[in-house]
């Protein structure tokens, strides 16, 4: 068995983000048409945008490490996008949809800014300067995305939730 390392670790927590960056891309159209609010769904649609260039992104970072652009079964993102389903169809047509939808959307955010933020202090530490910048530059859109959510929550969808069904 080879031995593990801080190399092994951060090639195989590359292979697991880039699998769920992929299952992202394939979940976003379906929170889009899920979404209520005509601002949600233009989010959505901007990280659809942005995750195909994030991918793009980790793509070239395999390719500074001299490894195939492989994924491995992410199972944190697999259940924060099944939460996600489910809060999709259990609050379908409801006035609490697009927070929850929202919301789920932040989890996944969330999810992927440990991830980036732990893969870039890596990249720095292994000496990878320009797979670190890569990273990098995808930490930030996660976090503007995160942002960007936080102020649609706050303009309205919150309270929107909390209004009674029409």
């Amino acid at each position: 068995m080879a031995e593990k390392t801080l190399d092994t670790l951060f090639h195989d927590t590359l292979k697991d983000i880039y699998y769920a960056e992929r299952k992202i891309l394939k979940s976003l159209p379906k929170m889009k048409r899920a979404a209520q609010s005509p601002e949600l769904k233009a989010a959505f649609e901007k990280h659809i945008g942005q995750t195909e260039g994030q991918i793009e992104r980790l793509q070239q970072v395999f390719e500074i490490i001299g490894k195939p652009a492989r994924g491995k079964t992410c199972d944190a993102i697999e259940g924060i996008l099944a939460e996600g389903d489910e809060i999709a169809e259990e609050y379908k047509g409801s006035p609490a949809l697009d927070a929850g939808l929202l919301a789920a959307a932040q989890a996944v955010e969330h999810y992927e800014i440990t991830r980036y933020g732990t893969l870039k202090r890596w990249a720095n530490v292994l000496g990878l300067k320009d797979a670190a910048k890569l990273l990098d530059e995808t930490l930030q859109e996660e976090s503007q995305t995160d942002e960007d959510l936080t102020t649609i929550a706050d303009a309205a969808i919150n309270a929107d939730a909390m209004r009674p069904a029409a």
